[in-house]
Formats: C-alpha cells, structure tokens, sequence
C-alpha cells in the first residue's frame, strides 16, 4: 500500500512539473512599444549586468571608504622547541674567567603568544581623493547603465517598428492578392467562353505565383523579426508576442525638429560620460600631488606570552606587554617617478577635454545630419504613397477597360507588376522613416531612461 501511495505521489508531482512547463511554454503577451521598452527594461541581460555593475559601484564605494576605518586584528602563535636554541656567552662572564666562550641555551620549550593590534589611518591624502573618485565611479556606473537602457531602448523600438512594417507589408500583398485572384478567376471565365486567349490566363497566373512566393517570404520575414524583437526585450522566443500599436498611429506622431541649439549635447548621455570621465582624470591628479605627502597611521597592540618547560602549566603563567605608537612614512625620492604621473595625469585631463569638444561638433552634426536624414524619408514615403495610389487606380481603370474589351491583358499585367513594385518602394520608405525618426530621437537626446 505504502509503495501504490509512493507512486502516486510520483506522478501527481510530475503531472504538476509538465503543467508548469506547458504553461511556460505557452506564455502569451501583447505589448505597445511602450510596454515592449518597459518589459526589456527589466528582463534583458544587457540592462540586468548594468544594474548589476551599478552595485558593484556602490560596494567599492563602501571598501573604499573601510580602508580609513579602524582595523583590528588578532595573532596567536605556538613554538615548542625541540632543542633550544644555544648562546655564546664571553669566557670573561665565568668565574674564575676564562678566554673560552661558554654555551649557554636560554628559553623554556614550550612558547606562544596571543595579540591583538589596532591600527588607524589618521592622515593619507591619496585615501582622501579615493573617497572622491569612488563616489564619481559610481557615477559614471550609473551613466552607463542609464546608456545601457537608452540602447536597449532604441533597439526595441526599431525592432518593434520593423514588424509593424512587415505587417503593413502583408496587409498590401493581402489585398493585391485577392484583387489578382478575382482578376484571373474573371480571365479563366472570358477564356472559356472564347473572350480571351490562353496568354493572358497564363500571364496573370505567373503574377499570383509571383505574389504568393513574395507572401511567404515576407510571413517568414515577419517571423524573424518577431523573434528579432522578442531577443532585444529579453523575451523567450518560444514566447507567442503580438503587436498592439498600429503603423498609422505611429505616423501620425508628430517629431518636431529642432532649431539650432548650440546647448543640445548636454541632453545626451555621452557627453555625460565624458563630463565623469574627465572629473575622474582631475580626480587622479589630484590623487598623484597628494602623494608627495607624508602618511599618519597611529596603532595599539596588546600580547600575552606564555612559557613553561611543561605542557600541562604553559598557560599557568603569562607575560603581558601593551604599545601605543604613531608611524609617519613619507618617500622622498623615488627616482622623479611622481614627478612624471603628475604630468601624465594632467595630459589626460587634457584628452578628456579634448574628448569633450570633439563630441559637441559630433553631436551637433549628428542632429543636423538625422534631422535632414528624417526630413527626406518623411518627403519620400509621402511621394511613394501617392505613387502607390496612383498605380492602384490605373490598375483599376486597366482591369475596367479590359472586361469591356478596349484593352489588353498585357496592359493590366504591366499595371499588376508597377502595384507589386509601388508597394515594394513604399514599405522601404516607410521603415527608412520610422528608423530615421528613432535616429533623430536619439540624436536629439529625447529617448531617456
């Protein structure tokens, strides 16, 4: 009975582990772009190592700031000489005296002592500028986990608008599809009654063969991008994610572009960055002067020592000593070594500055450059969605003239073939667009986290 209950309980566990696992593998969102942003912010791994770092910053704040904290430390340790150790007495000490020196073995066999020692930095001014560049390194941590999430940001979202674009891609193939299938169902309907020729069937059969391949490429497309996106979130790609934003409301986002401003790099966290790094490059010249100065540590000790020849009464008796004390070191020469840290340090601050002033013109040119980059795919996807109007509504004049007999197959496979490379262009424009508004977002230092 006992083993029947055993088995039982087996699978009970093991139904419940395989409904865990299908429930996992089943898991189903439908994210905006903002939720996709809010959800990678918290489960993609680039962001989490960056969190991670970030308390990794804060901990070497707290060891740094330990190393002026008093220190203690205790010692204990145990001789037991198997032979004690001999002295030569001058031959003078004996009586009567004599010009051979006596051997003479001092000490008891068995020896410890236990101690402790407390040490205090009192004045180190490299340890004070530590202090200082730790709370700027954990600046800079928080920086660059701020950048982490502002690239994982832009990444998401361009990852999210290329699978609204292949949406759209599939929306038009869709309904060029059904228009084709009607056109050559009306085509086979002429043929068979002796109102058209063979050709022109085969002509729009070789269309709908076209389109349906470009339709299966395009739904496998729009899968890798899926899953494309699914990794820039942190998602499972096993994971089933759907889309809950729209292309035309994306459009209709207005992007506002900027004037002029000389002040726009202060917005973006790359030139945050070098405004740490160059602190931390003053913050190491500073720390090399202060190396010309002494060090103050002040200490305290206290020992016990124990000795005896016999085990059992080694620690019958003991000798106690206490110390107090001041250490000052101070290194007065050391070959001009110091000497040229010190100007290696401030050519660093130089570079840092350097850096600075080449990344202002490097942004200021980038805005300037996605600003005309956004203008133009805006200007062009305008022009290409009138091409495509245009071509659907020759389209349908061409497909009107046919079945009244006043036109040619030939004409309306032309016209099928210019919707299929009208709408080729303006998917193209369009993600070029969307992928230039991120840049220009970017850019402008308007994507922040």
């Amino acid at each position: 009975m006992k083993y029947i209950n055993y088995i039982i309980m087996m699978l009970l566990m093991m139904a419940n582990i395989m409904a865990k696992a299908q429930s996992g593998d089943s898991l189903s969102y439908k994210f905006s772009l903002k939720a996709a942003i809010d959800y990678a912010l918290t489960h993609q791994t680039t962001v989490l190592n960056a969190i991670v770092d970030e308390e990794i910053a804060r901990n070497t704040v707290k060891q740094t700031v330990g190393i002026g904290l008093p220190q203690v430390s205790t010692s204990y340790s145990f001789q037991d000489f198997l032979k004690l150790p001999t002295t030569l007495l001058p031959g003078e000490f004996s009586n009567p005296p004599s010009s051979t020196p006596i051997p003479v073995k001092f000490g008891t066999k068995y020896n410890s002592t236990a101690g402790i020692e407390l040490s205090q930095l009192i004045f180190d001014g490299s340890y004070i500028v530590g202090l200082q560049a730790s709370k700027t390194y954990k600046e800079l941590s928080v920086r660059n986990s701020k950048r982490t999430k502002i690239e994982t940001a832009v990444a998401v979202t361009k990852a999210y608008y290329g699978v609204l674009v292949n949406g759209e891609q599939l929306t038009l193939i869709d309904a060029n599809l059904s228009q084709l299938t009607k056109s050559l169902y009306d085509t086979e309907a002429l043929f068979k009654n002796g109102f058209a020729e063979k050709i022109d069937v085969d002509r729009l059969q070789v269309l709908k063969n076209n389109l349906e391949t470009d339709k299966e490429n395009v739904v496998r497309l729009l899968q890798m991008n899926v899953d494309m996106l699914k990794f820039q979130m942190g998602m499972p790609v096993q994971a089933s994610l759907s889309l809950t934003d729209k292309i035309s409301e994306v459009r209709a986002e207005a992007v506002p572009v900027m004037e002029t401003d000389t002040t726009a790099y202060k917005g973006r966290i790359e030139y945050s960055l070098l405004e740490t790094q160059k602190k931390l490059n003053e913050l190491d010249l500073k720390r090399q002067k202060s190396l010309f100065l002494p060090t103050l540590r002040g200490f305290a000790s206290a020992s016990k020592n124990f000795q005896s020849d016999e085990f059992s009464k080694h620690f019958d008796q003991s000798f106690p000593t206490s110390v107090i004390g001041l250490t000052l070191s101070w290194n007065l020469i050391n070959g001009g070594q110091r000497i040229y840290q010190v100007r290696n340090a401030k050519l660093a601050v130089r570079k840092s500055e350097n850096d600075m002033i080449n990344a202002k013109n490097g942004i200021a040119q980038e805005i300037s450059a996605s600003q005309k980059v956004y203008l133009n795919s805006l200007r062009s996807v305008e022009n290409q969605q009138r091409n495509l109007t245009l071509s659907q509504e020759i389209l349908r004049v061409t497909r009107i003239k046919y079945g009244e007999g006043v036109g040619s197959s030939l004409e309306v496979t032309t016209a099928e073939t210019a919707v299929q490379e009208a709408q080729n262009k303006y998917i193209t424009a369009l993600y070029d667009m969307l992928i230039s508004k991120v840049d220009l977002e970017k850019a402008a230092g308007r994507i922040n986290y």
